[in-house]
């Protein structure tokens, strides 16, 4: 796919995730014990072949470009295209956010310089292990304007509150799309991911903008569903999206389970990600693991059962953790008990503390808080 470029856009990227956003975006939200949220999406378009990814940043980005370095983990750091980090441009850092037209018109020489005659367009915080190249050849052969790639809503793993649904006809061709004013019952979501050429996004940034409007969903897709040629194209793979503590807290925890683990990590590539160097989980007299994942570097005293333990947590002597999800470098005083809770990285509890939230409501603890 060297004649596709792709572009994760962040532009609108809110604070979802409540206390875990507050000192970063979303997309580099730590998932799964090792990952970003970011890393999905990344690994995604380098698996398929795409060697040209720009990432359009919005605001609290430091911790993301941290860890997105030079690209060098996804092979994006290349002498002829490779990883483009793109931040809001300075007039626009201090004005009300428009929209993502807007940072696209900012860094319109991204899209000239760039050689591919394609564009993949997605978000940063969708879970999915997913090759672009059936969608791809769809989108060639069918004479799509725009390719929206869908999947089918399921009851026991998605919450279709966080799902923009839509209704497709017998020929795949996109009729409808809700919006806050025109809500939809179709079993069919949009995973916000875009196929379209790369002139006609260029085209369409330059007439909307020009009338001023800003948005990408709005004023590229849904006002042109009865113009343009809009069709969609099912996933059937594993795929959540990310956009609530809630949703967060449950994905993560599934990922317990083997075959919500297999179904996301199997196939059809690997997902990569920073890489640190740790010793192995060391577990101490007391310990006691059962279904969870620890990371490296992790030090386990107490008891940990069906959790996500991050790099280099601590677990003291007589301290109880169940579903719950411990982020890097965290700290657990002896004879804690910890149950439904989401502690960001860093965070330190004293000895002999309870902390309890419930399943549908979890705890949550920011970055580096004291109990």
């Amino acid at each position: 796919m060297e004649e596709v470029m792709g572009v994760i856009n962040l532009s609108n990227d809110r604070d979802q995730l409540n206390e875990l956003t507050f000192h970063r975006s979303s997309a580099s939200v730590p998932f799964g014990g090792r990952y970003r949220l970011i890393d999905f999406t990344l690994s995604n378009m380098v698996n398929s072949g795409i060697r040209d990814v720009s990432v359009f940043i919005s605001n609290k980005y430091r911790s993301l470009m941290d860890h997105l370095g030079t690209g060098a983990e996804w092979d994006l750091d290349r002498k002829r295209g490779g990883l483009f980090i793109l931040p809001p441009s300075f007039e626009h850092t201090s004005s009300p956010f428009k929209g993502d037209l807007q940072h696209f018109q900012d860094h319109i020489d991204f899209f000239y310089r760039g050689q591919q005659k394609y564009v993949i367009l997605t978000g940063g915080n969708l879970v999915a292990n997913m090759d672009f190249r059936p969608a791809f050849e769809y989108h060639q052969v069918s004479g799509a304007d725009i390719t929206v790639i869908y999947k089918k809503l399921d009851p026991d793993l998605d919450d279709d509150q966080s799902y923009r649904k839509m209704e497709i006809d017998e020929h795949r061709r996109i009729i409808t799309i809700e919006n806050e004013s025109n809500r939809l019952k179709s079993n069919k979501s949009s995973l916000e991911i875009y196929i379209i050429e790369k002139q006609l996004l260029l085209d369409m940034i330059h007439t909307n903008t020009e009338n001023g409007k800003y948005d990408f969903l709005q004023h590229c897709i849904i006002d042109n569903l009865h113009q343009l040629k809009i069709f969609g194209f099912e996933h059937k793979g594993y795929a959540v999206k990310i956009d609530s503590i809630e949703s967060y807290y449950r994905h993560n925890l599934k990922l317990l389970s083997e075959s919500h683990w297999h179904n996301l990590f199997s196939e059809p590539g690997p997902i990569y990600t920073k890489t640190k160097d740790e010793p192995p989980a060391k577990y101490l007299d007391g310990a006691e693991v059962s279904n969870s994942i620890v990371a490296n570097g992790c030090l386990i005293e107490g008891k940990v059962e069906n959790s996500i333990l991050f790099r280099g947590v601590k677990v003291h002597k007589g301290a109880i953790i169940k579903n719950s999800i411990i982020m890097q470098k965290s700290e657990i005083g002896e004879n804690t008990i910890i149950e439904n809770v989401i502690l960001d990285k860093e965070v330190f509890i004293s000895p002999e503390r309870k902390l309890i939230g419930t399943k549908d409501k979890p705890l949550v603890l920011g970055k580096k808080s004291m109990i």
